[in-house]
């Protein structure tokens, strides 16, 4: 398989923000903002691996400023790094204020996906043609995020094993919460 230049794959999807997707506040869901999101990881990875693409995890999912009816949102994407089947996309989320042109950085995040044959079986992805330092910076950053998760997802199953509830309850005392038992 030839490998895929970055450049390739690089997506950028802009929507106007309209008034049905504001919340009661009059801010934007971040449900919409998601599913826009989703819509740019699949067509990036898609155009990389050649195939149909599936989401499997979204990691860091912070929405660092609103975002308001009126808005030009645009999702800026790129296949940050590839496995097997799998590929890593890191996408910017901009908020412009069409008005006067104040434009904010709303949210970063990483989906991953998985590339699929006609028959929906993972299938092997290109390799990914790093074009410059940003794209080694990336991918290399993608194969922490990686190993902090795997870590993280060890780590955290070893915890809830070793839960013994009736030994712990007295922690609940610091939470806002009460055991109605």
């Amino acid at each position: 398989m030839e490998p895929r230049p970055v450049s390739l794959s690089r997506t950028t999807l802009t929507e106007l923000m309209i008034p049905s997707y504001a919340n009661f506040g009059g801010k934007i869901h971040g449900g919409i903002l998601l599913s826009l999101m989703d819509k740019v990881a699949y067509a990036c990875a898609s155009r990389h691996a050649g195939t149909y693409c599936v989401t499997v995890s979204v990691d860091g999912v912070n929405f660092l400023q609103p975002v308001e009816v009126g808005d030009l949102v645009s999702l800026h994407a790129s296949v940050n790094f590839v496995g097997r089947t799998s590929l890593d996309v890191g996408i910017r989320a901009v908020s412009e204020n069409v008005r006067t042109g104040l434009q904010k950085h709303t949210n970063t995040s990483y989906f991953t996906m998985v590339a699929k044959d006609d028959a929906h079986e993972p299938t092997l992805v290109p390799p990914l043609l790093l074009e410059n330092r940003e794209d080694a910076r990336r991918f290399l950053e993608a194969v922490k995020r990686r190993e902090l998760k795997e870590n993280y997802r060890h780590a955290f199953d070893n915890e809830k094993n070793r839960i013994a509830l009736d030994d712990e309850l007295n922690r609940l005392r610091d939470y806002r919460c009460v055991v109605g038992w």
